[in-house]
């Protein structure tokens, strides 16, 4: 049994690091082995995020104070929470690339940007491309008629240049002929 002190500290850990993140995913991990957490929680760590298994009153406590508060029916059961403040998407993406894998991984639901979302909408959200491919479209689409604008202005520099560079042989060709 843990002692009130250390469900005090367990509640202030889970508060610090969840209860300030902008996105986070609850997990039903039952049915899934040691190895396979393990796994699990590298891929994550790869997706710049965090991952913790909770004792579901003491998640409820310490996050009362926090968006994911508006989840709180599905904290039953078995709960792991999967969270990060950057990229929802690239979150999503590894936790459903696992879930694949591993069909005993099931989701509760979701916050996002402070939104809940249903578990059967976080397939959806994988799909989508990540923060760093839409910034590098956009960059794209800015760059594109800017790119375009140039290449003309270069095509008419450089048949001009070519127009006299055939003015100045015909002029040399013509003064060598009177001479």
């Amino acid at each position: 049994m843990k002692t009130r002190e250390e469900k005090s500290q367990e509640v202030s850990e889970l508060s610090e690091q969840i209860g300030k993140a902008s996105n986070a995913f609850l997990i039903d991990f039952k049915g899934i082995t040691v190895p396979q957490v393990t796994e699990l929680r590298k891929q994550v760590r790869q997706a710049n995020s965090g991952y913790v298994v909770v004792k579901n009153t003491l998640a409820l406590i310490a996050l009362k104070d926090s968006p994911i508060i508006g989840m709180k029916e599905q904290f039953t059961g078995p709960t792991a929470i999967a969270f990060n403040s950057t990229d929802a998407v690239v979150l999503a993406k590894a936790l459903t690339k696992f879930a694949k894998d591993v069909p005993a991984v099931q989701f509760k639901g979701a916050l996002l940007a402070g939104q809940v979302v249903p578990a059967n909408q976080i397939a959806s959200i994988a799909n989508l491309p990540s923060r760093n491919e839409l910034i590098a479209k956009l960059l794209y689409l800015m760059q594109h008629p800017i790119r375009g604008l140039a290449t003309v202005l270069q095509g008419n520099l450089r048949n001009l240049a070519v127009l006299l560079n055939e003015i100045q042989k015909q002029r040399g060709a013509s003064a060598e002929a009177t001479e």
